[in-house]
């Protein structure tokens, strides 16, 4: 089509091999969509696309192309359709918005106060309504992650850099509120491995999570999360000394297609008896099982079911995905991988987010952002949903600007 002059196309954004770093600097005029939308880069983006998918749709009325260029022209004006839809959408309420603020102020010179009041309520309406379009839009730009509908295994383990007991028992508090998000989303929570602590916390836990778009909501999960709390018994409690601990959180997809080869021979498997809670099999029988693969050192362990045969199975389907994950990192020869990424070593300072007790808040440290009431967040349910959407909207707002930063240096020539 290029030999031919009469098209070239303008570049969606392509992020298949782009890797959100939060830690990047903060673009604090870019916090949210409709601020981003209103920046001139975005502005004349979106232009020149809404002008491509123009000029497309004028080439598909051509009787000179042929099949392959009538193909190839139909999926471009595919891709485009709804942005220009969407851009086209936006600009009209901002018009409406525009007109009604001139309204406002014409209404308060004349100390109209009944219809000023009724204007304000409709423009804080077209407000909310430019923020959910501008999101639409920027989801339409941003491509979908190649797993963001994966079922995802979520691991979750106790520190074991400060805190003692307190980390176990916050260990626990986490796990129990993913599964309470799985139960909220409708998605189905199966856990693989449960270690408990002896003081009523959790060691280590691992869950299968399936469902409709599981890894694109619990992918920014993984990492650090730091805790501070005074503890409910012991000396700390009666000092109301304030203790600090961490626990590490780990999301690896499992693409229901997982082609690993696993040499039997590679493999160590061993059985006992399960450590969880409940059901009368638990501490009765050796249905449990743990599967180490001996060239990577990889160790997986199962211990959902009551037959040992089903929970070696589950535990061969965790093991293939994780060494799947470590194929697709060695891709990734300039990037860090996924499971280093979130692990870290643990510490503090590598924290992704804080709950503290104490102050009843919860802070998320890559996008600066503060919620209240813990025990909200905790149970799992909307406040947690809503932390989870201001992430992967700030991570749309980073990839979009990213990228129009990247296409502005290769226009300018730098």
């Amino acid at each position: 089509l290029h030999n031919h002059g009469f098209w070239r196309p303008k570049p969606l954004l392509d992020t298949a091999r782009f890797t959100l770093s939060f830690n990047s600097r903060h673009r604090k005029s870019h916090r949210d969509s409709q601020a981003l939308w209103k920046h001139e880069a975005v502005q004349k983006y979106l232009e020149s696309l809404s002008k491509e998918y123009q000029q497309v749709s004028r080439q598909l009325s051509a009787d000179s192309l042929n099949d392959f260029e009538q193909r190839t022209l139909r999926r471009r004006c595919a891709d485009l359709s709804p942005i220009a839809a969407a851009f086209q959408e936006i600009k009209e309420t901002e018009r409406e918005v525009q007109e009604l603020e001139a309204m406002c102020t014409e209404l308060d010179s004349r100390d109209e106060k009944q219809l000023l009041h009724l204007a304000l309520e409709e423009k804080e309406s077209l407000d909310k309504k430019m923020n959910v379009l501008c999101r639409k839009l920027f989801q339409l730009l941003v491509p979908k992650e190649k797993y963001d509908r994966s079922p995802v295994i979520l691991e979750v383990t106790a520190g074991r850099t400060t805190g003692g007991d307190i980390c176990q028992q916050f260990t626990k508090e986490m796990f129990d509120m993913y599964q309470n998000y799985a139960d909220y989303k409708g998605w189905t929570f199966d856990i693989v491995n449960y270690t408990p602590a002896e003081i009523g916390g959790l060691h280590h836990a691992a869950a299968h999570i399936s469902g409709e778009n599981v890894y694109r909501h619990l992918k920014y999960e993984g990492g650090t999360h730091r805790v501070q709390r005074i503890p409910e018994t012991g000396m700390s409690s009666r000092m109301q000394r304030i203790h600090t601990g961490t626990m590490s959180v780990i999301v690896l997809p499992q693409p229901e297609e997982v082609d690993v080869k696993v040499d039997p021979k590679d493999l160590r498997i061993d059985t006992f008896r399960a450590k969880g809670a409940g059901g009368q099999h638990v501490n009765k029988t050796d249905s449990a099982v743990r599967i180490v693969h001996l060239p990577t050192g990889l160790a997986v362990e199962c211990q959902q079911e009551r037959s040992q045969q089903m929970n070696k199975e589950i535990a061969l389907r965790t093991l293939r995905a994780k060494l799947y994950q470590q194929v697709a990192e060695k891709q990734l020869s300039q990037e860090q991988s996924a499971r280093k990424l979130q692990l870290g070593t643990r510490a503090q300072s590598e924290r992704i987010r804080t709950y503290n007790f104490t102050q009843d808040r919860v802070t998320d440290h890559r996008i600066s952002y503060d919620a209240r009431n813990i025990k909200e967040i905790l149970s799992g349910k909307e406040a947690l949903d809503k932390l989870i959407n201001r992430l992967l909207e700030f991570a749309e707002i980073e990839a979009v600007t990213q990228y129009l930063e990247n296409l502005q240096a290769l226009e300018g020539g730098g």
